[in-house]
């Protein structure tokens, strides 16, 4: 699981992530919230730890700008006031869950693990255009044309789609998907091109995209 923490208290910011860390939780930083928008337009993020009061761009604000593109990623917005005007204004912004600081750690975690089982949880048929993915029998359909997968390729193509059309980064599908496990530089590859060519060797355009210097990704050909 990828979080994205986004926090200008630069000590605080690396207690969370060291504690993460030890929950075998991965993290992406942001100290303002100009960045952190940044980072979603290059990332798929599991669950977002925004703080209401950064530089450049508030929490809020963020918030309400990544709801009006479309990125319904859960965030948990940290406050260091429990206001109810806070609150009120965080949810109309689309956020999801509120926590006051000072904060214990293990209740960070908790929430996020919650939040992010509750959004899986929710969805049982992922699509893109013509291409779908049921999370219940793990089969993929482009079009009329059933597609078998094998266990790695359909949690790859579920991670993507659940992205898409966002890129996600290679590094964070291996951590996905294998987690720690040492695991040769090619063996990613191995298992886009086969995945390639399940879904897209038969069909023209194609929906898996390579992003250079990124990742891969998901989109609908010719959606742009």
């Amino acid at each position: 699981m990828t979080i994205l923490l986004v926090e200008d208290d630069r000590a605080l910011a690396r207690s969370i992530m060291e504690y993460l860390e030890l929950e075998e939780l991965t993290c992406d930083y942001a100290d303002n919230g100009v960045g952190a928008i940044e980072l979603t337009k290059s990332q798929h993020y599991q669950v977002i730890v925004l703080d209401i009061n950064l530089p450049r761009l508030d929490g809020f604000s963020v918030c309400e700008q990544l709801r009006k593109s479309g990125n319904d990623t859960p965030i948990i917005m940290l406050t260091a006031k429990d206001r109810l005007e806070d609150k009120l204004t965080g949810f109309n912004a689309g956020t999801d869950d509120y926590l006051v600081k000072p904060f214990a750690m293990k209740e960070l975690v908790a929430r996020i693990k919650a939040l992010s089982g509750r959004r899986s949880n929710q969805v049982k048929k992922l699509s893109v255009g013509e291409l779908e993915l049921d999370l219940s029998s793990k089969q993929a359909k482009r079009g009329e044309t059933t597609i078998e997968l094998s266990p790695t390729g359909f949690k790859i193509l579920e991670l993507l789609m659940r992205a898409s059309p966002d890129a996600v980064s290679k590094e964070t599908i291996v951590q996905e998907i294998w987690g720690d496990q040492a695991l040769d530089s090619n063996n990613l590859k191995v298992h886009i091109h086969k995945l390639r060519k399940d879904i897209d060797s038969a069909c023209e355009p194609a929906f898996i995209v390579t992003i250079k210097s990124v990742g891969y990704a998901i989109r609908e050909p010719h959606a742009d």
